[in-house]
């Protein structure tokens, strides 16, 4: 490949809803443009992008791939996006290096969530988009309906530059408006003839749709269009450029990405329309003083590059993918890692097409590559010149929402399964590993369920230890309604010296319902209890309060005071009144003990439609609805439920909501367990200790 600078380049991801064909869209450009020998199936497991043995197996996207192309000496980079949500996080590193964005809609299905996702992440990160109705060929594709779909959404941003030519009920090829000319065939052996009169109505609808959004986009020509006069092709052209670069105006093309038709016209379409990185401005923070910095898209710049997605691979190592914003890269370029304060050396440059690599020698501002090894980089960092540092603003990755705790199949692969775990953690900011030290599990969190079983099938493939997924334990606590007045009394003789202590001890709930800890009274007189003996009392009591009396869960919110006892001057022993207070502390169960269940604080947002299904399905979680609010275009309800409803919540919320709606929770406080399933509980929990025994 031949070297490009900057305004040769364009940066784009390929992005929407899952199944609407995105990965055989990227597939045909790369074999229209010459790029691969033949044009692979996904449902073949041949596709270029899709090469991880997870994709071919499930035939979908899971990891992010980008493939280079040549056309009109012009580089195109393509990113390929997941379109199912659990791999949502995948987008967020592209499309923030990328300067546009194909989002792919179904001439069948029309928009969809997918697609209305990609739209607002393109607004998020000021990327240019284009929208490719893709599938024009199938059976009752309809460009007209799934254009009008679009439309009803996004209204006069919407600016159509092609129709489909349908002759005999079949897709043949393109009506292209800006060139007033239709192109029939399918890659790259087109052959240009007039506009059929059969679209000849629609052609003219669309290019006053053009001429609008063209003039729409600047004010000059704005000007002319109000008072009548025409506008030339190339005022069209300047002022659509000008639109798509500040996200007014979004083109439409049509196409069949498995046929091939509408290909080329697709690519010229990018290199005419799309914008290159050259002179793009991005805006940082100098470390070392805190002021704004920014870097230009030019060669002449300070180096600086933002890492948007790491690999992982238990043979190469791995491999971390940069967009150039600044400068040039070289083999001798030493990195500056300004997040982790480190410098790394680059080694071997690689240019990526899907899992080939090849080697490069330097890269230019604006360009993508790849780097392998750099120990200190993580997905999101900023790597600059040490000299001139500047650290661009952190990626925002969406938060986990369901859990699984995670066991070895085999016992004494725990290790190798969490050094797997740390590696894929690497690869995939959503996912997140911690270590629950109240139930001793090791609690797995994504974006999905489909997201935590690909984790646990590339452990099995890429680092050959399996893994079982269970439901993580609840945290369950323990407490006391009424105050007890007990006693404990250990004596033992078994010849030499016995052990003996006395205690008595007052347990009662602390005076603050929101007093959760554990309060220790000394209110001994007259040294029924000899001093030295005291603090073992209480070291006895706090050991024995992470598990108490119901089901084994930590006691919370109990004050015990100690008032009297008994010793002897001989067997009595730090160890014997150890005992002494455990024996006092199971009398707990005399003093109405309950059990206590995590409550969580929920925000919920959806559109209107889905309110009543939210709330009703909240409702049977046993949730309490606290309120209501209007945030942007969505209702946010606002919840409290206990987290042992909420486990598959996600799931459950992309289920009602057709994917539209999302949440986020956190720790609120704890409450009582109704009496019901309180009860499944502590059976459970007996269970478990019979079965261990």
């Amino acid at each position: 490949m031949k070297d490009y600078q900057a305004k040769n380049i364009r940066n784009l991801t390929i992005v929407g809803h899952g199944g609407v064909g995105k990965t055989t869209l990227a597939e045909a450009l790369l074999f229209t443009a010459g790029a691969i020998d033949r044009q692979g199936r996904v449902e073949d497991g041949q596709a270029t992008m899709d090469y991880d043995p997870e994709e071919i197996k499930r035939t979908i996207s899971i990891s992010a791939a980008m493939a280079p192309l040549e056309w009109k000496d012009t580089k195109v980079n393509l990113v390929d996006i997941p379109g199912f949500f659990d791999f949502a996080g995948e987008q967020v590193g592209p499309m923030n290096v990328c300067e546009g964005a194909l989002i792919v809609v179904g001439a069948v299905s029309g928009l969809d969530v997918g697609a209305e996702k990609a739209w607002a992440m393109c607004d998020k990160t000021h990327s240019s988009r284009m929208i490719v109705i893709n599938k024009m060929d199938q059976e009752n594709a309809n460009f007209e309906k799934a254009l009008g779909t679009i439309t009803a959404k996004y209204g006069s941003h919407i600016a159509p530059i092609e129709v489909p030519i349908v002759e005999n009920g079949k897709f043949t090829g393109v009506a292209c408006l800006l060139e007033k000319k239709a192109f029939l065939g399918e890659g790259k052996g087109l052959k240009a003839v007039d506009i059929p009169a059969s679209v000849a109505d629609e052609v003219e609808k669309c290019r006053e749709a053009i001429v609008e959004a063209a003039a729409g986009a600047d004010d000059d020509l704005m000007m002319k269009y109000l008072e009548g006069e025409e506008l030339t092709d190339e005022e069209v052209m300047m002022g659509l450029r000008k639109g798509i670069l500040d996200g007014t105006v979004v083109p439409v093309v049509c196409c069949s990405s498995l046929s091939r038709i509408g290909m080329a016209k697709l690519l010229d379409n990018i290199i005419d329309l799309m914008p290159s990185p050259a002179g793009t401005v991005l805006e940082g923070t100098n470390p070392k003083t805190g002021e704004a910095e920014e870097r230009v898209c030019a060669n002449d710049q300070p180096f600086s590059a933002r890492v948007f997605k790491t690999m992982a691979d238990p043979f190469v190592g791995k491999l971390s993918l940069l967009k150039i914003t600044s400068g040039v890269l070289e083999g001798s370029t030493v990195l500056y890692n300004v997040n982790a304060e480190k410098t790394e050396k680059p080694g071997t440059i690689y240019i990526l097409k899907g899992k080939q690599q090849s080697t490069t020698q330097k890269v230019v501002a604006g360009d993508l590559c790849a780097l392998a090894k750099l120990q200190s980089v993580a997905t999101g960092n900023t790597l600059c010149d040490q000299t001139n540092p500047i650290r661009f603003p952190d990626m925002e990755f969406p938060a986990p929402n369901i859990s699984k705790a995670v066991y070895a199949k085999k016992a004494g692969e725990e290790d190798k399964i969490f050094s797997g775990l740390n590696r894929l953690m690497e690869e995939d900011p959503t996912i997140r590993v911690e270590k629950n030290v109240e139930t001793a599990e090791s609690v797995l969190s994504g974006i999905g369920e489909m997201a935590i079983d690909v984790v646990a099938a590339k452990l099995a493939s890429k680092f050959k230890v399996e893994c079982e997924l269970r439901d993580p334990k609840i945290p369950y606590r323990e407490s006391i309604r009424k105050p007890i007045d007990v006693q404990g009394r250990h004596k033992k003789q078994s010849g030499g010296h016995g052990q003996f202590g006395d205690v008595k001890i007052k347990f009662r709930p602390n005076e603050d319902p929101n007093d959760t800890e554990f309060h220790f009274v000394d209110s001994v007189v007259g040294g029924t209890v000899p001093r030295q003996y005291i603090p073992a009392v209480e070291k006895g009591l706090i050991e024995n309060i992470r598990h108490g009396v119901l089901a084994g869960f930590p006691v919370v919110g109990l004050t015990a005071e100690l008032y009297d006892g008994g010793y002897h001057p001989v067997d009595s022993s730090e160890m014997a009144f150890k005992t002494a207070a455990r024996l006092a502390f199971k009398q707990l169960t005399s003093a109405s003990p309950v059990l206590l269940e995590p409550i969580y604080h929920v925000e919920v947002d959806v559109p209107d439609a889905y309110m009543g299904d939210i709330i009703g399905d909240m409702n049977k979680r046993r949730g309490r609805i606290l309120g209501m609010d209007k945030v942007g275009e969505l209702q946010r309800v606002t919840a409290e439920a206990p987290l042992s409803e909420m486990f598959k919540y996600a799931t459950d919320l992309r289920s009602m909501t057709q994917a539209r709606g999302s949440f986020t929770m956190h720790f609120e406080r704890y409450e009582e367990v109704p009496a019901a399933d309180a009860k499944k509980v502590i059976e459970a929990y007996k269970r478990d200790e019979e079965e261990d025994d």
